[in-house]
């Protein structure tokens, strides 16, 4: 159970729960649109929003005979960068943990693992715009 007078949160921020409305209503909103294009495509997506203690991987989906465990940022504008350079190392081995936790609880063994960043963009004004790196980590 997390503490709302923690004295000391978390490096990665606050926990969804403790966010403002208005940050979690972005970033659902991004991976929803996330997951919509990376389907679009041609993947499938398996989970989304997975927890453990570790952490949260944001979607789960599978690209043929890989499985491709994705983070999402989202960002209402670029004024203090783009959405996937906020996305760092520490971050990255978070997302490697968790990777290896959810393929050990769900009993999968796959060909292939890959690690994918998406980064939505959502102006005020105009679409959504969405950048994937795969093969990140």
């Amino acid at each position: 159970m997390t503490r709302t007078d923690d004295p000391h949160p978390s490096p990665a921020g606050p926990p969804a729960a403790r966010r403002p409305s208005r940050t979690r209503s972005l970033g659902a909103f991004g991976e929803a649109y996330a997951a919509r294009h990376l389907v679009d495509r041609g993947m499938v997506l398996l989970d989304r929003n997975w927890r453990c203690e570790l952490g949260e991987i944001d979607l789960v989906l599978r690209d043929g005979d890989t499985v491709v465990f994705c983070e999402v940022k989202t960002r209402s504008s670029s004024l203090y960068g783009a959405p996937l350079e906020s996305v760092t190392a520490r971050k990255a081995a978070r997302l490697r943990r968790l990777a290896a936790r959810w393929l050990a609880d769900h009993h999968v063994r796959p060909r292939d693992v890959r690690l994918d960043l998406v980064g939505v963009l959502v102006p005020r004004n105009g679409a959504p715009s969405v950048e994937h790196a795969a093969g990140v980590g």
